[in-house]
Parts: structure tokens; C-alpha cells; sequence
């Protein structure tokens, strides 16, 4: 009875204690509990949800890095790549992705011999074992299935480069 009883107690308190909370006001990107009559006007009361608050750099710290970037990016748009760099980039993406799509392909080759037409042949191991031999067929066909994916999205790849190096 008196474990009830300091059960009871205990969700009791922790309900008030829940309840008991203080109001939670924004004001731009900072939050606060205490809100003088000036900040009042520009603070909003938020309400519900629980408010989970990051400490980092101060605000101050934030806005000049803020605006010194802004003055930085305002003359350009970006770094720019020049076109014999973007060439050189493109010519080793080509030669990445031929190199592995001529991998998947001579795995995917290698895995349909190992799996004949669905009847790879048994193993010593698999030879008083006939479920180790079915788990390792299937998961030969789920192998052929994924490395035939892997294909196919490498064979987009390569269509999806510039025109030039598609003729190479």
C-alpha cells in the first residue's frame, strides 16, 4: 500500500512540477523566460512543444561573420572552375566510372557462372547440408540482382556526362 501511496506521490509532483513551468517569449533568434515591458512589444509567446536551445557563438560574433560573408559573395557568385578544369574533372569522372562499371561487369559475370542457371554446384560443406546449399543460391541471386542494379545506375552515369566524353 504505501508503495502506491509514493507512487501516487511522486507522478503527482512530477505533473505540477511540469505545470509549474515559465512562460518562454522569442525574441528574434533568442529565447528567454524574462521579458521587460520594452522587449514585450517585440517578443512572441510560444507555445507549446518543448524548446531545445543550442549555445554557440553570440549573436554579435554571428552578425559580423554574417555580414562579412555577405560582402564577400555580393561581388561574385561562387569560385568559378575554369573550362579546362571542369574538362580535366569530366575526363576523371569518364575513366572512374568505366573502371568500375568494367568491375561490375566482370563480377556479374563471375556470378553467373557461380550460378548456373539457378543450380550452382554444391560445395563439400553443402553436400549433408541441403539448406545451407538453397540459403547460398538465393543469396547468389539477390548478389546478381544487386550488382545488375549497380550496372544500370553506372551505365546512367556515364550517360549523363557532357557530350565529349561520351564519344571517347
Amino acid at each position: 500500500m504505501t508503495q502506491i501511496t509514493w507512487t501516487g506521490l511522486l507522478l503527482l509532483a512530477l505533473c505540477a512540477s511540469a505545470q509549474a513551468q515559465d512562460r518562454i517569449y522569442r525574441c528574434g533568434n533568442a529565447y528567454t523566460n524574462t521579458v521587460t515591458q520594452e522587449q514585450a512589444k517585440k517578443c512572441k509567446l510560444v507555445e507549446g512543444g518543448n524548446i531545445t536551445v543550442v549555445q554557440g557563438t553570440s549573436p554579435a560574433k554571428a552578425n559580423s561573420s554574417a555580414n562579412s560573408v555577405s560582402a564577400v559573395s555580393a561581388g561574385s557568385s561562387g569560385p568559378r572552375v575554369t573550362a579546362a578544369e571542369q574538362k580535366s574533372r569530366d575526363t576523371d569522372t569518364f575513366l572512374i566510372l568505366q573502371s568500375e562499371l568494367k568491375k561490375a561487369e566482370a563480377l556479374q559475370a563471375e556470378l553467373l557462372r557461380e550460378y548456373n542457371n539457378g543450380l550452382p554446384e554444391k560445395r563439400g560443406d553443402e553436400m549433408r547440408n541441403e539448406q545451407r546449399y538453397l540459403d547460398r543460391a538465393v543469396e547468389l541471386k539477390a548478389r546478381l540482382a544487386r550488382n545488375e542494379s549497380d550496372i544500370a545506375g553506372l551505365r546512367r552515369e556515364l550517360e549523363r556526362l557532357p557530350a565529349s566524353q561520351a564519344n571517347r
